[in-house]
């Protein structure tokens, strides 16, 4: 979860399949330069129920000595701290997604029923059912 996004940038579904390490040396070439230190307070807040906290710190140390800063996320996009930034991003998500499967005219049927919350309760499950058929 780290090599990946370092090498190519994001971490998308593909990148958790077993043929794209194959095809990709280099995550294991980086993962084995790479050294993990548990930080005993993010163990701690993560278990924590008020906090659920999913702490992760990184720093990227360069042959020459220099290093990237230390950069530390104690909550990450997705989290519930967070929901206002993330939503946005998991309706690109879902856009983007909806894209790889139906025409431009479906997919904004399906997003804007899926934003619509009263209609989309209101819609039977045979209509919403026939809208995701390809």
């Amino acid at each position: 979860m780290t090599a990946v996004p370092l090498a190519f940038g994001n971490l998308v579904a593909e990148h958790y399949e077993d043929s794209f390490h194959e095809e990709n040396p280099i995550i294991d070439q980086l993962r084995e330069k790479m050294e993990i230190h548990e930080n005993p307070t993010y163990t701690k807040e993560y278990l924590e129920p008020e906090k659920r906290s999913i702490a992760n710190a990184m720093q990227v140390y360069f042959k020459d000595g220099s290093s990237s800063d230390k950069i530390e996320i104690n909550y990450p996009v997705g989290h519930r701290r967070r929901r206002e930034e993330g939503i946005p991003l998991l309706e690109d998500k879902f856009k983007a997604n909806l894209a790889t499967r139906f025409p431009a005219k479906r997919c904004k049927e399906i997003f804007a029923l899926c934003k619509d919350q009263a209609k989309l309760e209101a819609t039977p499950v045979n209509e919403f059912m026939e809208m995701l058929v390809i």
